[in-house]
């Protein structure tokens, strides 16, 4: 009798207390731990409850997730490339389960190239500069907006050429004028093909003063791809694009010296390197 008794009591504990049973622990991660400013990261959360709310924020900026399966939340984040080199606090909330994770920034030094160009290539006029403030303010407004997941799975390089110049380089020009560049420059021949470096919707397609012929792919959670100096579209706005889509061609449009694609990301409004966009695990 005592036997079937404490059975009895097993079966009982475990329809009434499942939870406590099986329940996993929560645990948060960041990938990479340590970057280099201007470099995305991935907060990965598991052990997470049904229904229970997941957030984390970096300084005063919150972070959504995403779900990635059972118990399982992931989100894409970065530094601004004028992020001071040192540790910093991200903090994971998921139900009443606090974590506090540490993200290294290492102190980086990005190359110089010293260019010398006309000078109209370099100081705009003023109607130019009229016209650049507008496009600049249509741009913002496009990376405000935060939509639903559209990326699936790791980001691809959009050409499959040698990098004529990496994200981050400061560029001389005639010795008066300081840019950083907040992308990267592919080198590539007119026409050749550009391929969509994630699944997304077209949310520019037009030309820029500076970028020339540009699009802009909106993957969804702040995630952005920016396509520029091309010859070509093949996609028009509104148009949803795969990974991997025929998206536009090579050229040499606006501010450009001879063909190639300057390929840049924004994740929250912040210039990615998209080198480390692309290394990401997702």
């Amino acid at each position: 009798m005592k036997k079937y008794y404490f059975s009895f009591l097993c079966l009982l504990f475990f329809l009434i207390f499942p939870a406590f049973s099986f329940a996993k622990p929560v645990h948060a991660e960041i990938f990479p731990k340590k970057i280099s400013p201007g470099d995305a990261f991935i907060i990965r959360v598991t052990g997470v409850e049904n229904g229970r709310p997941i957030s984390a924020s970096f300084g005063k900026a919150e972070i959504s997730f995403s779900k990635r399966g059972e118990g399982c939340y992931i989100a894409i984040w970065a530094v601004d490339i004028q992020t001071k080199p040192k540790a910093y606090n991200v903090n994971v909330t998921a139900g009443k389960k606090k974590i506090t994770l540490k993200l290294i920034v290492k102190k980086t030094k990005f190359p110089e190239l010293r260019l010398s160009l006309p000078d109209e290539k370099v100081f705009p006029s003023p109607e130019d500069l009229d016209r650049v403030e507008k496009e600049n303010k249509k741009l913002k407004d496009i990376w405000q907006n935060v939509s639903e997941k559209l990326w699936e799975g790791k980001f691809i390089a959009p050409l499959e050429n040698e990098i004529s110049t990496v994200f981050g380089t400061k560029r001389v020009m005639n010795e008066k004028w300081t840019s950083v560049h907040r992308g990267m420059d592919i080198r590539g021949k007119e026409g050749e093909q550009v391929m969509a470096s994630n699944s997304g919707k077209v949310v520019l397609s037009g030309e820029l003063f500076y970028g020339g012929n540009t699009l802009v792919l909106d993957h969804g959670q702040g995630i952005f791809s920016i396509y520029m100096h091309l010859s070509g579209f093949n996609v028009k706005l509104g148009d949803i694009v795969s990974k991997g889509d025929a998206i536009g061609l090579v050229g040499s449009s606006g501010r450009s010296t001879g063909p190639h694609l300057h390929f840049g990301t924004k994740v929250a409004g912040i210039n990615v390197n998209p080198v480390s966009l692309m290394k990401l695990e997702l």
